[in-house]
């Protein structure tokens, strides 16, 4: 199986070094250098993508509206944003519209792969060369008809899968571990991420509304507010 990437970059020399690294890594690398190219490629369908890198500043459309229209066109591929915007409005509306990751420009171009091997080994297990050493044990939460997949951010529920950011994987293995009690944002963000402030929080309400998406498919399993103090993660006994 080809590992095939589509980046999506419209700085020439920057574009030139992550394609020609990429492949020195074993990548096949497809390079577009605005949004409607992209599309195009994409569209095309030469093969499936096994992940989206997206400049944010592109020419015309820009990365987070061309998020927005592979959203539409139905594109489950995993994609990242690569910026020299760090606001964290930027990071909260890149997370918002489904990413996986966020990179901040300059980059170690070895870190850029590292998150690249993540989101393939979570997505696409068993991708030749995705990880470069064995996997730990498995280990998998089962409660009730709900199932979590810890090495692969996977959740399970009713035999369906569906496929978590790493943000969310997170998120969900922290609630489990503390089922059952209140939890306050500050303790959330604090103990996960190491800041509570406006942006965070409002990242947190972003994961915690996928999850509860995704939980609505049991009845076992809910997220519950507490009003101004935060959540509880209720599981019956």
């Amino acid at each position: 199986m080809k590992k095939l990437i589509l980046l999506v970059e419209d700085e020439l020399d920057l574009g030139n070094a992550i394609k020609e690294y990429l492949e020195v890594k074993g990548f096949d690398v497809d390079w577009c250098m605005d949004a409607e190219s992209a599309l195009i490629k994409i569209s095309a369908g030469r093969q499936p993508y096994l992940v989206f890198l997206l400049d944010v500043s592109l020419p015309g459309m820009g990365g987070f509206q061309l998020a927005r229209e592979l959203a539409h066109l139905g594109s489950n591929t995993p994609f990242l944003f690569l910026t020299a915007r760090g606001e964290k409005t930027d990071r909260l509306l890149g997370f918002h519209l489904g990413a996986d990751d966020y990179v901040v420009k300059p980059f170690d171009i070895d870190e850029l792969v590292l998150r690249i091997n993540s989101i393939i080994r979570r997505t696409q297990p068993g991708a030749s060369g995705a990880v470069s050493i064995p996997p730990p044990q498995k280990k998998v939460i089962n409660i009730h008809d709900v199932s979590f997949d810890l090495d692969l951010n996977k959740l399970s529920i009713q035999g369906k899968d569906i496929s978590l950011t790493v943000r969310e994987a997170e998120l969900l293995y922290f609630l489990f571990k503390n089922a059952n009690r209140i939890l306050t944002r500050e303790e959330i963000l604090t103990k996960l991420w190491g800041e509570y402030d406006f942006f965070l929080g409002r990242s947190l309400d972003v994961f915690v509304s996928r999850l509860r998406k995704h939980l609505s498919r049991t009845e076992k399993i809910v997220i519950k507010n507490v009003y101004g103090t935060g959540f509880v993660f209720s599981i019956p006994g």
